[in-house]
């Protein structure tokens, strides 16, 4: 093969069109040409071969006329099989999925009365099932084959795919290569031949004057994009009080796992302690869907995904004085029960949980227990009958809210080890102590001690690892010095 021939450079603008030697032949044949594209073609190739002939060989390009562009967007395959049969729906979708649609805008009268289409046209269906953007497709070609039987459509090969959609986004398969190695190509041929080709960006450089316009008519459409959202959410935001927080907790009981019986439902209630408050339409009880249990490895698992929304107030008496105490968090009290085909009821476990007092995600689990009583008896009636030792204060999980005593005693209450519950929480706080500016950042610091409660254990627990980090330094320093030089009694005599 002459050398010359074996590399070839093409400089290709937008949708121009580069004849391959298949087209060539085909088009200079007037008889062979059926519709205007076609005949245009015609002459541009008479053209072309009376000014010398075309300069390209082996590049060509299919702009976003031919029929190549539209069979390639029409008959795409999901593998790489010559076998492969597509599916009703992808033949479907390559019906509805027209490029260039021109969409016609819905009047709102119509869209009012006639929601549902109840038997829908073929129009309608390519204008209204898919929301498709319009887009330009250019393909540049590479004609592989070897040296003297170019122009045979089994030895085109796509090189570059460019595409640009209505909203001026240009997409350019594979990329320019740039300081990368050149992409390759291997043909399934009996010499196993192999063609490099690289892609360049030959588009002149934009003047800086341009790219500062360009750059602030982005930022005047960021702006107007911005207000125009602002404008649909608006900004009269209800805001607590000062000195109150505002907590969120979007809830779900995930699953209960590791119970004895069948058919678990979950009872669950929310505490709220002094100086907390909710809208008066909060329900802050429920009881989730019975769910029967499946295995999952040595544990039988009831997933109820049950979700709860809960929105709690916390108000501080008086700002003025620094509260001695810690504030006290809400607590979720709940109970698991079963309840069978028989209608045997069972209490299954208890449990409490504190609600998380930082905001973000969290996923918990927590193990339940129940009561039990001595004896075969209690024991034969849950399991024949149902029924089974109960609570009549679920707050007995902890310290009962109504208890006012200094110490709690719970000797000779015999409990049992059930299972547990998975819940995840998603919390959110709201205050005006979170407002991050320099005017207000002292007062900030204290609001946020005074209400929450957790920045001020938080700093005490600090502390305490401080305080305990430092002791066991000096009891470390204290083993490594000499006896001599710890006792004075020593070093005297």
């Amino acid at each position: 093969r002459p050398p010359e021939d074996e590399e070839e450079e093409a400089e290709v603008g937008w949708q121009e069109k580069l004849f391959s030697q298949f087209e060539v032949d085909l088009y200079l044949n007037e008889s062979a040409c059926q519709t205007p594209l076609d005949r245009q073609y015609h002459e541009e190739i008479r053209k072309l071969e009376k000014a010398g002939g075309r300069k390209n060989y082996r590049i060509f390009t299919y702009t976003d006329h031919d029929r190549f562009t539209n069979l390639e967007e029409l008959c795409q395959k999901v593998t790489d099989s010559d076998h492969e049969v597509p599916s009703y729906l992808a033949e479907r979708m390559a019906n509805v999925r027209r490029r260039r649609q021109d969409r016609r805008p819905v009047e709102p009268s119509s869209l009012k009365s006639k929601i549902i289409t109840w038997e829908p046209s073929e129009e309608f269906i390519k204008n209204n099932h898919v929301i498709n953007t319009p887009v330009q497709t250019m393909y540049i070609m590479g004609d592989l084959g070897p040296y003297g039987k170019l122009g045979h459509r089994e030895y085109e090969h796509v090189l570059c795919t460019i595409k640009v959609d209505g909203n001026g986004v240009i997409t350019v398969k594979p990329d320019f290569t740039g300081t990368k190695g050149p992409y390759q190509i291997e043909l399934d041929g009996e010499k196993r031949e192999v063609w490099e080709y690289t892609i360049e960006n030959a588009s002149a450089q934009v003047q800086p004057e341009e790219e500062e316009r360009e750059q602030r008519m982005f930022r005047d459409l960021y702006s107007r994009h911005r207000d125009y959202l602002n404008g649909l959410v608006g900004s009269e935001f209800e805001m607590p009080l000062p000195g109150t927080l505002r907590l969120f907790v979007n809830g779900e009981i995930v699953s209960a796992q590791g119970y004895e019986y069948d058919n678990l439902y979950v009872h669950f209630f929310l505490e709220l302690p002094n100086q907390w408050s909710s809208p008066p339409f909060q329900q802050l009880s429920g009881v989730t869907q019975t769910c029967t249990t499946k295995k999952v490895g040595w544990d039988k698992v009831a997933y109820f995904c049950y979700p709860f929304t809960v929105e709690m107030f916390y108000t501080l008496e008086d700002e003025g004085v620094f509260p001695y105490s810690l504030p006290r968090w809400p607590v979720l009290y709940f109970e698991v029960l079963s309840l069978d085909f028989w209608q045997r009821y069972r209490v299954e476990g208890y449990g409490s949980l504190v609600l998380p007092a930082s905001p973000g995600a969290h996923v918990l689990t927590i193990p339940t227990w129940r009561p039990v009583e001595l004896g075969a008896v209690a024991e034969m009636r849950r399991f024949f009958i149902g029924g089974s030792p109960e609570l009549e204060d679920l707050t007995y999980v902890r310290v009962p809210s109504t208890f006012k005593g200094k110490r709690l005693s719970r000797f000779g209450f015999r409990t049992e080890t059930t299972g547990s519950i998975t819940f995840r929480l998603y919390c959110l706080q709201q205050s005006k102590a979170f407002l991050d500016s320099s005017a207000l950042r002292q007062h900030m610091q204290s609001v946020l001690d005074r209400l929450g409660g957790f920045s001020q254990q938080s700093s005490v627990y600090s502390v305490l690892e401080a305080f305990q980090r430092a002791r066991r330094r000096m009891q470390e320093a204290r083993e490594s010095l000499p006896q001599d030089l710890i006792s004075p009694s020593a070093s005297s005599m």
